[in-house]
């Protein structure tokens, strides 16, 4: 079998190629009509978080929106549920790892799953060094979004999240009084695949700088190959590991490793922010929120579906 296995890199993937310049006219127009497509998507994705909502089951009972409390340690229990209308995940109390993180499939215009109740993640597990957290649980939820924080000795981790249908609406913070980084795995669910985007290994060679005709001359920022995930099932579902102030140490198949800085962040994006050409991350490690902070502004390049076997990552596991 061949190897598809990519070495130890940083957060941006690969290395950036050197952007063309545009000629005023063009770059006079394409900003005006990105200005369009920006305002239309940006309607789109919120959209996406109509009608959402978090629940949070502990084991003395479910604290929904608004909330905003401190839950004694002595009752937050091993594991608690984290419950939307879009989105569901476990939580794994002392290191704030989560597992089978769900797309639920209710109706939503942007639904990528066609209605299947979906996990993306079997489990997003930060390696805390043999620490457990043992501190109060912090729980924030209003209206979308969901804030869970929780401490224990020179170490915290934060977890926040948004339930929608898509957008970037997940992300993992830890922090270290050592100021030590914190590596995190991410492990694919059955059938879900991480692969190398060929849309933006070779960007299609359309003619004019008009959307959505668009060629490597004419995008804002430089195209550099993307690593997405997807499934054989649904011909919408796409997304991406999304690291800020953090460097990919593995990556298989169905495996990603990810070392973050202490205040740094691993996200989660889906959809069409997945596979939009945009700038690499900031370098925050202070009040980074789950959000589109692109919103919508440049081209979306997409994904293949079904997905070629020759750009899927191998092996799926180490």
């Amino acid at each position: 079998m061949n190897s598809r296995i990519l070495p130890p890199d940083a957060a941006t993937a690969f290395a950036p190629t050197k952007a063309f310049p545009l000629r005023v006219p063009q770059a006079a127009f394409l900003a005006f009509s990105l200005g369009l497509i920006g305002q239309q998507a940006q309607a789109a994705k919120d959209a996406g978080c109509e009608g959402g909502g978090f629940s949070v089951v502990l084991p003395g009972g479910t604290l929904s929106s608004p909330t905003d409390t401190v839950v004694p340690a002595s009752s937050v229990g091993a594991s608690f549920l984290v419950q939307g209308k879009f989105v569901t995940f476990e939580v794994d109390a002392a290191a704030l790892g989560i597992r089978n993180y769900t797309l639920t499939g209710a109706a939503n215009p942007l639904d990528m799953t066609g209605g299947v109740p979906t996990v993306l993640f079997a489990s997003k597990t930060p390696n805390l060094g043999g620490v457990a957290l043992n501190g109060n649980l912090t729980v924030e939820v209003e209206g979308n979004d969901v804030l869970l924080q929780r401490s224990g000795s020179g170490v915290s981790m934060k977890i926040q999240a948004k339930d929608c249908a898509q957008g970037g609406i997940f992300q993992m913070e830890p922090s270290r009084a050592d100021g030590l980084p914190t590596d995190f795995t991410h492990v694919l669910a059955e059938g879900v695949f991480y692969f190398d985007n060929p849309n933006f290994r070779n960007p299609p060679p359309l003619p004019l700088c008009t959307p959505p005709n668009f060629t490597p001359q004419c995008y804002p920022v430089p195209v550099t190959p993307r690593i997405n995930f997807a499934n054989d099932l649904s011909p919408k579902l796409v997304g991406r590991d999304s690291p800020q102030v953090a460097t990919r140490i593995i990556q298989f198949g169905g495996v990603s490793v990810w070392r973050v800085s202490s205040g740094g962040r691993m996200g989660g994006v889906l959809g069409e922010d997945s596979v939009e050409v945009a700038p690499p991350p900031t370098s925050c490690v202070k009040n980074c929120q789950a959000q589109n902070r692109v919103r919508g502004k440049y081209p979306v390049l997409g994904f293949p579906f079904p997905v070629p076997e020759a750009s899927r990552l191998t092996p799926r596991f180490p």
